[in-house]
């Protein structure tokens, strides 16, 4: 297996699996993107949960 490029062109084209190669490595980009700031997300709304769930509580304890 020779891994030789005579262009650019023939590197992307990587023997007629580019589509393959670059569409996973896209895909594969776009996931180690989203992943963390989805987990920031969800980080944050969980907190904010937290936190009114902590305040409903307090209020509770304090009229009884």
């Amino acid at each position: 297996m020779n891994i030789h490029w005579n262009s650019f062109s023939d590197f992307l084209a990587m023997g007629g699996y580019g589509l393959y190669v670059w569409g996973s490595f896209g895909v594969t980009a776009l996931v180690m993107i989203a992943e963390p700031i989805l987990a920031a997300r969800s980080r944050k709304a969980l907190v904010a949960r937290l936190k009114r769930q902590a305040r409903a509580e307090r209020g509770n304890r304090n009229k009884e």
